[in-house]
């Protein structure tokens, strides 16, 4: 059978709204609500026209198993609509369209809405497991005597619960984390402060130039909480960064001598992000106008001690098996995770024996130009809600190539864990 031709025809994504050390105002299908509506508003066929929904989202909470059924309900599109969640952590977003794409590709569907969401500020706080054990002997006590023989076994540091973000951005086989895989590569490449730094502010300066001319503006829809607040922008960007103000924030991961600080990091955040996915027999029967067409995807793994290579190790083997080089590519999204872990994959593209004898290139890959890199800035400067910015980076792609005439772009991420994706679009 014949692959069919699969389109993004629009998409739409919240504010990302950075965590300030308590609950933000929505939660994950909060999120994906908010910017579900207007983005189904906005279209010629009702809700319910859709085969199935896909969202990612990693740090699912309680009330909302399966976000995805949650979401879709809420958003009205029928008790019949076919609604799961996917969880490859920083790669959901991604995941959603990957597996919409390949549905839709193979014929076993037409219209798929495809989508991310995160809240890290309600990520929970978890027990320690002697507090737990203590928990159960107090309530499978039989009697005062043996409630009260439990009850003076308490210990102060069973009062004190683990944060469940903190151990979910640790890796369990390597026990580093996130940020410490940074550091190697930073180590690996030679990628200096001074370097991560400069990459931020560019982050940031990038971002703001966007919000303040309104490029962002049919892509991020405006929330609103049940105050009556509305949160229209993401609310992370510093339009002032300056390398001398980042240059004075200590290393967070590796003291006293590191370079990843909290400045050329990406920001936890909370935000939710769509994309619709269609054949070419939905394209024409519901008369719609893509904006890209998906071309193909590849998923990769490697060493999670050096999990920010992902992209590379992803989009090299999907590029090459197209037959297509650097100078093919006009755009990429590179999800910023650090900044350090960016500029390593620029490096290992360069490296002659990374590519040789890791890539099985005959030569390097070559430089990405930095105009053609993330030209509206990324994580660093927006937030890395990590079920959603697979999703965002893929939606955002496709818009930017139709705002600059690109041809083709690719989007790629490393992933928690040690694996990374990549999805090349092609502008239609």
């Amino acid at each position: 059978m014949t692959a069919r031709e699969v389109f993004l025809v629009d998409g739409a994504r919240t504010p990302f709204l950075k965590v300030r050390g308590k609950r933000g105002p929505f939660t994950p299908v909060d999120l994906a609500v908010q910017s579900g509506r207007p983005l189904l508003a906005r279209q010629p066929f009702a809700p319910d026209a859709f085969d199935m929904v896909i969202l990612g989202c990693v740090n699912v909470i309680a009330d909302e198993m399966n976000p995805a059924r949650v979401a879709a309900l809420r958003l009205g599109m029928g008790a019949e609509m076919v609604a799961f969640t996917v969880q490859i952590n920083c790669g959901s977003g991604m995941q959603s369209i990957d597996t919409a794409f390949r549905t839709i590709r193979e014929g076993s569907g037409d219209l798929i809405l495809a989508g991310g969401a995160e809240a890290l500020s309600h990520a929970p706080f978890v027990l320690r497991d002697d507090a737990v054990d203590w928990l159960a002997g107090m309530q499978s006590a039989s009697g005062p005597l043996a409630t009260a023989q439990n009850a003076v076994q308490i210990r102060p540091r069973h009062l004190k619960p683990v944060v469940g973000l903190e151990r979910g951005l640790t890796d369990p086989i390597t026990d580093l984390s996130m940020g410490q895989t940074a550091e190697v590569l930073a180590h690996h490449f030679g990628i200096t402060r001074a370097m991560s730094d400069a990459y931020a502010v560019e982050s940031h300066k990038r971002l703001a130039s966007a919000q303040h001319s309104g490029t962002l503006s049919t892509e991020v829809m405006p929330a609103f909480d049940k105050e009556g607040s509305v949160y229209k922008y993401d609310d992370g960007v510093r339009a002032d960064s300056a390398v001398d103000k980042l240059g004075n924030l200590k290393p967070v991961f590796e003291k006293p001598y590191g370079q990843v600080t909290a400045g050329n990091s990406s920001q936890v955040t909370d935000g939710a992000s769509w994309c619709i996915l269609a054949s070419g027999d939905a394209v024409k029967q519901h008369n719609l106008t893509p904006i890209a067409r998906l071309v193909d995807s590849e998923w990769a793994a490697l060493d999670p001690s050096v999990m920010g290579l992902g992209p590379v190790m992803s989009a090299t083997p999907l590029l090459s098996r197209h037959g297509f080089g650097r100078d093919d590519i006009d755009l990429w999204e590179i999800n910023e995770a650090f900044a350090a872990q960016v500029l390593a994959c620029l490096a290992a593209w360069q490296d002659e024996n990374f590519c040789r004898d890791v890539l099985g290139l005959k030569d390097t890959f070559g430089m990405i130009p930095r105009e053609q890199l993330n030209i509206h800035g990324g994580a660093i400067s927006m937030g890395h809600p990590v079920g959603t910015s697979g999703n965002r980076i893929v939606l955002h792609l496709a818009n930017a190539l139709h705002a600059t005439g690109g041809k083709r772009g690719v989007a790629s991420e490393c992933i928690g864990g040690g694996q990374g994706g990549a999805m090349i679009l092609e502008a239609v």
